[in-house]
Parts: structure tokens; sequence; C-alpha cells
């Protein structure tokens, strides 16, 4: 399935979860996306939890949803970087009112808890952020990927393939 023409964000923070970040990237890339990272800054390096880097592409307050056809939230400890830049949850918000894809995985489901992205759909995440994603509204399943309408989640990076196949598919 061709992705061309199509334009996703991969957005970044410190403590991101290496495989939840790259293998997205070069997936998407391989199936044909321009894939840029978004961070709170342009040009700046974001250390991973192990400390590989993920350099930014653009700033979070240069771009608009309008840029993007879909956004990967991936997990780590990111997402609890991510919720603290309210330009980072416009962003999110924007696509979900837009209608466009967002995939999270992992802890990535705790920036949809900062948004109305999980109300009333079905998710799942990683176990330990369970209680967080019931409590924004979901109703929460143990399963490899869901997806609920413009929401796909997924619990971990086990999970990746069926995530990304899920992701294409939805974009293709």
């Amino acid at each position: 399935m061709s992705l061309k023409g199509k334009r996703i964000a991969v957005l970044v923070e410190q403590q991101y979860q290496e495989l939840e970040v790259w293998y997205p990237v070069y997936r998407l890339r391989e199936a044909g996306a321009e894939v840029h990272l978004i961070g709170p800054e342009a040009g700046k390096s974001y250390p991973s939890k192990l400390g590989y880097p993920a350099k930014s592409d653009k700033s979070i307050t240069a771009v608009t949803s309008k840029d993007y056809h879909a956004a990967v939230l991936p997990g780590g400890f990111a997402p609890d970087y991510i919720r603290r830049v309210p330009a980072m949850i416009q962003f999110v918000q924007a696509l979900q009112d837009e209608g466009k894809p967002l995939a999270a995985i992992c802890h990535g489901p705790w920036v949809l808890c900062s948004t109305n992205a999980l109300k009333g759909k079905k998710a799942t995440c990683f176990f330990a952020i369970k209680d967080d994603v019931i409590n924004a509204g979901a109703h929460y399943v143990d399963e490899e990927v869901v997806v609920d309408g413009n929401i796909i989640t997924s619990r971990k990076p086990d999970d990746l393939p069926a995530f990304l196949q899920a992701l294409i598919a939805k974009l293709s």
C-alpha cells in the first residue's frame, strides 16, 4: 500500500521508547509517506530512555493540523513531557477535531487523555495507564491493536507490526 502524498507527524520528547518512534518512522517512510519528527523545539535532539537521539524536524509551533494526515504518539515517558506543552495538546486535539488518525502506543494514550479523543471510544494501552485511559472516557480492552474511528491504540512494542498495519490501512 502506498502512502505517497501523506504527511505524518511523529511527536517526540525526552525519554521516548526507541522502537515506538523509529519503527513507525521507517515503516511509514518505506510505505511512501513523508514523516516529520515534531518536538517542542525545531532541531533539538531529544534523548530516548536509553539515550538514543531523535532530532526534531520541526517545532510544534511551526506546524498545524492542516499540515498532516495523521500523528503517531509513541510511548516511554515522552507522553508525560508532551502533555506539558500546550501546543502539543492543541495540535493533537485539532487532529481529533478533524477526524484524522491518531495512533498511540504504550504510554502514548496519555496524550489522548489530555484531549477529548478517548471519550466513548474503545482503546488499549500499556496496563500501567489503564485507569487513566478509562478515566478519560474510553472503554479499555486488552488487545494487540484497537481501531475505533480515527483512534488507533496498541499496548507495547511487541504490538508494533499490527499497530502499523492498522495505521497504514487507515491512511490508504
